[in-house]
């Protein structure tokens, strides 16, 4: 907790009445341990932040609906988490998490889509081809299908719609295609 007690029942009412200093205890007595929960149920460290990132915003909007009653504060706030990511879960198609330790990836996650890229050096057609899209495009490309992001974690990654980047993924392979032919 860092050295500071929250006290969560008394944080969720402040944060129904809109007080976002209360949100913001919440985050610090409980951020990093519902990062640690997230990341057991999701398995990746991305998916786990956007959980985290999510069950704050719910937190945030559906702090009116604790009652202290049916349970603990801190019972409410791991369970709006673990609902976030379950749903996740659901939306990338895993019907369970998987049993592989985290840190196993096929692609480290340190790797940058230029370092990527650059990696190809026995596809040397593909490179130069990747290379003439512009470089949020060539990134797009990257991350989609060789780090494995889902559209929506992209879009959510780039800060864009996702509706523009179904059409650069769309384009960009379009413009791939014609280039290796």
């Amino acid at each position: 907790m860092l050295g500071m007690a929250v006290d969560l029942e008394q944080a969720l009412v402040r944060c129904a009445s809109g007080d976002k200093t209360a949100l913001n205890g919440i985050y610090a007595a409980e951020g990093a341990r519902m990062l640690g929960v997230a990341m057991r149920i999701l398995k990746r460290r991305p998916l786990a932040e956007d959980a985290v990132r999510d069950a704050f915003i719910l937190i945030w909007r559906h702090a009116a609906k604790f009652d202290a009653e049916r349970g603990s504060a801190v019972t409410w706030i791991y369970t709006v988490l673990r609902n976030r990511s379950l749903s996740i879960l659901r939306d990338e198609g895993r019907s369970e998490p998987t049993d592989m330790p985290m840190g196993e990836e096929v692609v480290e996650e340190a790797e940058t889509p230029e370092e990527t890229i650059a990696r190809l050096s026995d596809a040397e057609a593909l490179k130069h081809c990747l290379e003439r899209l512009e470089p949020k495009r060539r990134m797009a490309i990257a991350l989609t299908y060789v780090h494995g992001l889902s559209h929506g974690e992209l879009a959510g990654k780039l800060g864009m719609p996702l509706g523009t980047i179904k059409s650069w993924l769309r384009r960009s392979l379009l413009t791939l295609r014609e280039c290796l032919q």
